[in-house]
């Protein structure tokens, strides 16, 4: 066991080291606090490399920390060109890799280290008396079996990517899910890299309206043109592809604006089928193939598939903070506060305005989610906003309440409204919002001087 002694720096437990929980570890060393990273992983970055193929939307400039930034300077690390666009594979070798191995980081972070439980040293959720002042015990396991340490505070920003949500459209696994498991991959696998064989000349079914599941059919149509017997199909759970599209010459992230204009070009010329409406519900094998259907009965529609990608988001896993006393939006699955911004019922564009450690903070004193996980169920995350929670949070930590409450992030405008429109379209939302106004469109602007949180555009 090892427990932070009165005479040491304030300690801050950081889980995942991911962008965001190394990003975390270097602003709360620049503040003079102790980070203590424990990342389930191998290696570093290690659920980044598990999308390494994928190239970000965002160029190096949205995807370096500052606190990362400088330390890497004390070792003579050179930037990447700040208008590149880096694939996850390249994240992790030119930024996470050197940032956690060459710098003061390195004898904070531990990998291979598994966090299995959270909770305030010899106090159940029930106790209050005496509590803050107790410190987190934090259970994990690693190679040599279960260890505990203590610490101040806590950052959770061990993402989401290992807890992605199921094929069923009520949220809950499809029947037979688990059972066709050998027939179903979740998030972006490699269908033109290292599980090209898996997908080459094969039905091929993608069920989601996200990014990851129009990139992961962009590459099935570009193997489809290398191996014609390739087919790729689109599950589709609503009525409206074009939603899919995006924001095209609107969207300030220049290469997520272009992959839904190339998206679109695609289906218009037919090389995706599409299946729109379509509600999973039974999961079943027709000899060596999958039949995925909508439901039972005289009333379903079902295909007929050699695989199925399931690309319909993430949700965070809360198993191991059940005894800290949290408080999370019934829906999204995130802090309180943070709900209103981020709601995809009710935002109405993919930009969120900065936040820090006040929409983030729990009950629980001294506990913080950050990163993807603090986003919950919502679709929406940017790393570079996840760098300017982790800097509000350690300030916070530190007891800099002035720099905790400071805004330091401007963010892109997405072009992107729920109500959507295909690329080259002059109307989102009813046209582009006033100058100088905090809204992407007209009508997510009139909502918010009429006191709502956004129009929600459809």
């Amino acid at each position: 066991m090892t427990e932070a002694r009165s005479t040491e720096a304030k300690s801050v437990a950081i889980i995942g080291a991911g962008p965001v929980g190394l990003a975390a570890a270097a602003h709360v060393l620049e503040r003079g606090l102790r980070p203590i990273v424990l990342e389930a992983g191998h290696n570093v970055g290690h659920s980044v490399r598990q999308w390494g193929h994928v190239q970000l939307f965002s160029p190096w400039e949205y995807n370096i920390d500052r606190a990362a930034t400088r330390l890497l300077a004390t070792m003579g690390w050179n930037s990447p060109e700040p208008d590149a666009y880096p694939t996850g594979a390249e994240l992790v070798e030119r930024y996470l890799e050197p940032l956690a191995a060459k710098t003061a980081l390195a004898e904070h972070i531990h990998t291979s280290s598994r966090v299995t439980g959270i909770s305030r040293a010899g106090f159940d959720k029930l106790k209050t008396r005496g509590r803050e002042s107790a410190p987190f015990e934090i259970r994990y396991q690693n190679g040599q079996g279960p260890e505990v340490i203590k610490a101040d505070a806590v950052i959770d920003a061990s993402g989401t990517w290992h807890s992605p949500n199921p094929a069923g459209a009520n949220g809950l696994p499809a029947i037979g899910e688990a059972r066709m498991a050998d027939k179903i991959a979740y998030g972006m696998p490699d269908v033109r890299g290292k599980d090209r064989a898996r997908y080459a000349g094969k039905s091929v079914a993608v069920l989601g309206a996200g990014h990851s599941a129009i990139g992961t059919l962009t590459d099935l149509a570009q193997l489809a043109a290398e191996e014609p017997e390739t087919k790729p199909v689109w599950l589709l759970r609503g009525n409206d592809p074009a939603k899919s599209f995006g924001g095209g010459a609107n969207d300030k992230l220049v290469a997520r604006g272009e992959l839904g204009a190339a998206f679109a070009a695609l289906v218009a010329a037919g090389r995706i089928r599409v299946e729109s409406e379509f509600r999973v519900s039974h999961l079943r094998a027709n000899g060596a193939r999958l039949i995925v259907a909508t439901g039972a009965g005289s009333c379903c529609r079902q295909i007929l598939v050699d695989e199925l990608i399931v690309a319909t988001g993430f949700r965070p896993d809360l198993d191991f903070v059940r005894e800290l006393r949290i408080q999370l939006d019934p829906a999204i699955e995130c802090p309180v506060a943070l709900a209103p911004l981020i709601d995809p019922n009710e935002h109405s564009c993919g930009t969120v305005r900065p936040h820090g450690a006040r929409e983030l903070a729990q009950p629980e004193p001294g506990f913080y989610f950050a990163g993807m996980k603090s986003y919950g169920r919502a679709p929406t995350f940017l790393m570079l906003t996840g760098y300017e929670q982790v800097r509000s949070i350690a300030a916070d930590i530190a007891g800099d309440r002035k720099a905790a409450e400071r805004v330091e992030l401007v963010l892109p405008e997405t072009g992107v409204c729920s109500r959507s429109a295909a690329p080259g379209a002059s109307q989102c939302c009813g046209g582009p919002a006033p100058s100088g106004v905090d809204a992407c469109c007209a009508e997510d602007a009139n909502a918010k001087q009429q006191g709502k949180t956004g129009r929600g555009c459809g």
